[in-house]
């Protein structure tokens, strides 16, 4: 019954290597992807935010032109639309508009998040699934190693070194882009609720 079990639970692990590799091979295609898209993201708005926040608060305050105001501001594109949204709406009560301000920077909010959550998630991900396939391969290693076959040996310790690579390479590049990302899209926010609070400062005094 014992050797049973154990072929059962050998059958089961071996059975998991081809996975377990696929789904390294695609963490670290996607750590790479990340890193791209993280290139893209900086050099089509990140690097052009160059605004001073009061002096843009003061020219939203005063201007007879919001939108105008909003398109020429280096504001990135996302937040540019929600502003955009919020004074497109100069009818609502001062009590809606801050409802629809609130609603609108929550769904940004979470579209950050979602982002930040991919990234974190894939690098919880990597390293357990890096240890899986370093464990893996050690039982039929260590067979190998009893029947004295290193031929054997030397490919099962192989694959387990290099699925911890792998792993670990994958879950340090989606830690530094969830870090960078974090930092930018928080000051994203920050200035965003700013922006928003001005806006709607500014059509209740109206």
């Amino acid at each position: 019954m014992s050797s049973a079990f154990h072929e059962i639970l050998r059958a089961v692990a071996s059975a998991m290597e081809l996975p377990v590799v696929l789904l390294l091979v695609l963490l670290l295609a996607f750590a790479v992807f990340t890193v791209g898209w993280l290139l893209v993201e900086y050099f089509t708005e990140h690097r052009h935010m160059k605004f001073t926040l009061p002096v843009l608060l003061e020219t939203l305050r005063t201007t007879d032109d919001v939108l105008k105001t909003l398109e020429r501001s280096r504001l990135n594109r996302r937040q540019r639309a929600l502003l955009a949204e919020l004074a497109a709406h100069p009818e609502l009560t001062a009590e809606l508009r801050r409802s629809l301000a609130d609603n609108l920077l929550e769904h940004e909010q979470a579209h950050y998040d979602r982002l930040i959550k991919l990234t974190d998630l894939a690098a919880k991900l990597a390293p357990m699934f890096g240890l899986l396939g370093t464990l893996i391969p050690l039982g039929p290693g260590i067979i190998a190693l009893g029947q004295g076959d290193t031929y054997t040996l030397s490919v099962s310790l192989l694959t387990a070194f290099d699925t911890t690579i792998v792993g670990l390479i994958a879950a340090a590049v989606c830690m530094v882009v969830s870090t960078v990302r974090k930092r930018w899209y928080g000051v994203y926010m920050s200035d965003l609720e700013t922006l928003a609070d001005c806006l709607c400062e500014r059509e209740a005094t109206a």
